[in-house]
């Protein structure tokens, strides 16, 4: 006989470290599996709170974060501690994401977040404290699969699906993750906050980056990196000077808007290059991508990711979008994603996600980092060079 989290024994005898952010989700998590019995220790990391941050509505693990998942704690009158993470934060996430944009590249930090510190870290933490699992409050499916092992999952509400941010969440950390909320609805929960007369549950979900406070990230990059911007041209994707910009890290490629180019027709960016200092842009069609390389790839799918032939996946290039129809292939040196239908505004540094299916409560198969796309030719113009992010750097 095993338990709500799938553990054979009475959940008077499971220890759950239960990772308290401070918002409604994780609160509900920690009233849930306290109500069922469960031996529950909550924990709360302090990774940005450097003043700005502190009681700015919309932003995560800032002080007044803090402070609610303290009070929901005791509300519940569960252990509670918190952790000071903010120089690991700092030069795994903060870091990397400056970085990554001066390379050209669009990273997501809630990546490199979960896969440094929250699912590192945090879990190693929890394992001291003599937990028998992790759970959190991500809107995702884990469960057992046949041949052993957990599967990740597509969650129930499709609208709050966070998939895409935990594709590099590994097999062993798996078997040791909950995530309780991933087959309900973000109404119910709620609804659960109040019952459980918890007094964050009308607070607002966090939208910003954490450490981006204000939602300008160039900011925060050249406070990171002062001196590191460099000016260059705007140039044609015939190499035509169209202008000139203050650092590749005020754009994105798929950006229309904000260009400061008057040429009588609607250009966007489609490449960044940062050894030449050059935004590229161009008409639409050249923003249509067909071929995206991998790196930093973590495999969820069942047998090894080589192999001969090529597999059929779903692929999914932005957590905005859905999943959609793609052949996988690996290529001898990584992991090479073909899209039947192009995408537009796939960028380098942001991820792919693969899954089994495109239907909801598809299973996660794994995915990378995006390093290189290729774009089909446009008749009676150049086609774009391949887009390339910075050279790959190892897992952690």
């Amino acid at each position: 006989m095993v338990n709500s989290l799938d553990l054979p024994r009475k959940p008077a005898d499971t220890r759950v470290v239960v990772a308290m952010s401070g918002g409604v989700d994780s609160s509900v998590v920690a009233a849930l599996l306290k109500s069922e019995g469960y031996d529950v220790v909550g924990i709360t990391l302090q990774l940005y709170d450097h003043g700005e941050a502190t009681h700015r509505r919309g932003a995560c693990c800032a002080g007044q974060d803090i402070h609610d998942a303290r009070r929901v704690a005791e509300r519940l009158d569960i252990p509670h501690y918190v952790l000071d993470y903010e120089s690991r934060f700092r030069d795994e996430v903060m870091t990397r994401f400056a970085e990554s944009y001066l390379a050209g590249e669009t990273p997501i930090p809630c990546v490199e977040c979960n896969r440094s510190i929250k699912f590192a870290e945090l879990l190693e933490t929890a394992r001291d404290l003599g937990a028998d699992v992790l759970a959190t409050g991500h809107y995702v499916v884990s469960k057992p699969l046949p041949g052993g092992g957990r599967g990740l999952y597509r969650a129930a509400d499709p609208d709050r699906d966070q998939s895409y941010f935990l594709y590099a969440t590994t097999p062993a950390q798996l078997d040791f993750l909950r995530f309780p909320l991933g087959g309900m609805l973000k109404p119910d929960v709620r609804a659960l906050a109040r019952r459980f007369d918890l007094a964050v549950a009308e607070k607002s979900d966090s939208q910003d980056i954490c450490f981006v406070p204000s939602g300008r990230y160039t900011e925060v990059i050249e406070r990171l990196k002062p001196g590191a911007v460099t000016p260059g041209d705007i140039v044609d994707h015939n190499g035509r000077v169209l202008g000139r910009h203050d650092g590749i890290i005020h754009f994105t490629v798929g950006q229309r808007r904000g260009l400061g180019l008057a040429v009588g027709e609607p250009l966007f960016v489609v490449r960044l290059d940062a050894e030449r200092a050059e935004v590229v842009v161009g008409p639409r069609e050249l923003l249509a991508t067909r071929t995206i390389e991998l790196a930093d790839v973590n495999w969820l799918g069942d047998g090894p990711l080589a192999s001969d032939a090529p597999r059929e996946v779903a692929a999914r290039v932005r957590s905005t979008r859905k999943p959609r129809p793609a052949l996988l292939s690996w290529n001898g040196q990584g992991a090479e994603v073909t899209l039947l239908d192009p995408e537009e505004g796939v960028a380098p540094g942001q991820a792919c996600v693969l899954y089994d299916g495109t239907g909801e409560g598809a299973r996660v198969l794994g995915g990378g980092t995006i390093r290189a796309t290729a774009r089909p030719s446009v008749t009676g113009r150049s086609a774009a060079r391949p887009a390339k992010a910075a050279p790959a750097r190892s897992l952690p």
